[in-house]
């Protein structure tokens, strides 16, 4: 379902982001003045014999009726639980929501309840999964760590992401010190760190889930382009300015991003059943997808990020097609 290629289809966007009632600046490019729209116009066509199955924001809804689905991660996550409330939406565009808190701030969670199918959606806001602790020495981000994740406990489906903040350094930095196995210190390796607090997240799924019909996904990593050699062109270029996805059947020239090997690996080894949404080559095709500068101001050149409506929604396709069996 996850291999394959971008086609392009002039029955998409699957909604008009005009329409929809949740939508961030960060993610509202056309909002914000984005002139083209190609990049609103593709479909992902996976390698036969795999084909998606149309999302249907109404079944989505019966099926859930009753239940939570949560997000839990950075705004990467926050990216997809957009796309997926203005996919439902589109829907059901006569459902009353209501949503909590009603200024929509992240602190650190948000909720959207479409009242008359009993259904709430939640984003939470944790850029680690592991804990960051403020001690008499600093902030320190603790490995082995994850209270916060009792905040998690009582939701029918929980998608998880991570590793987007592991090499942030400098005053974006929200921690000054990292502990692992009772050893605090000033840095350590990244990668080891983010392999570590994997592994601390996925010992507490199967001690607190794996008794449950909780169904749980982790995003795969979510591709940025700032790096024009990493899809053949010149080192300097960005997304800025790109219309078009790179066409390509065979593997993306800048290789997989390493830490995904890390989450198959953790993964592979946990009790409870953990489904990857392998997002990432198919994101890492798409250097036109993302807000650039039409972001309302918020980043100014945002190769991180994407547009709503645009690429996360297939990502919620694929999504859909794996919470009702169509994946493969």
């Amino acid at each position: 379902m996850f291999a394959g290629s971008w086609v392009a289809d002039s029955a998409y966007p699957l909604y008009d982001s005009a329409s929809c009632p949740f939508i961030r600046a960060e993610f509202d490019c056309r909002r914000f003045g984005r002139p083209d729209t190609g990049y609103l116009r593709y479909r992902w066509q996976p390698r036969p014999p795999c084909s998606p199955p149309r999302f249907d924001g109404l079944a989505l809804l019966r099926m859930w009726a009753g239940k939570k689905a949560m997000f839990v991660g950075d705004s990467l996550a926050l990216n997809q639980y957009e796309s997926l409330l203005c996919m439902i939406h589109a829907a059901a565009p006569g459902a009353t929501t209501t949503v909590s808190p009603r200024s929509g701030k992240l602190s650190p969670s948000t909720t959207v309840t479409f009242e008359g199918y009993n259904v709430t959606l939640v984003y939470y806001l944790t850029h680690y999964l592991v804990d960051i602790v403020t001690q008499k020495a600093g902030r320190v981000l603790k490995l082995d760590q994850i209270d916060e994740a009792r905040n998690w406990l009582g939701a029918d489906v929980l998608v998880f992401d991570s590793w987007h903040w592991w090499p942030r350094s400098g005053p974006t930095q929200p921690w000054d010190y990292i502990e692992v196995d009772g050893k605090v210190m000033k840095d350590m390796d990244r990668t080891v760190a983010f392999a570590r607090a994997l592994k601390t997240w996925a010992g507490w799924v199967d001690a607190n889930l794996l008794q449950t019909n909780t169904q749980v996904f982790f995003q795969g990593i979510s591709p940025s382009h700032y790096k024009g050699q990493e899809w053949g062109a010149s080192p300097k270029k960005t997304c800025m300015g790109e219309t078009e996805p790179l066409n390509s059947t065979g593997p993306y020239p800048g290789g997989p991003i390493p830490q995904q090997e890390i989450i198959r690996t953790v993964l592979a080894g946990m009790a409870k059943p953990v489904y990857l949404l392998d997002f990432t080559f198919l994101s890492q095709l798409r250097k036109d997808a993302h807000p650039t500068k039409y972001d309302g101001g918020i980043f100014g050149q945002d190769c991180t990020h994407w547009c709503v409506a645009g690429l996360p929604d297939t990502w919620n396709i694929l999504f859909y097609a794996a919470l009702t069996g169509q994946d493969n």
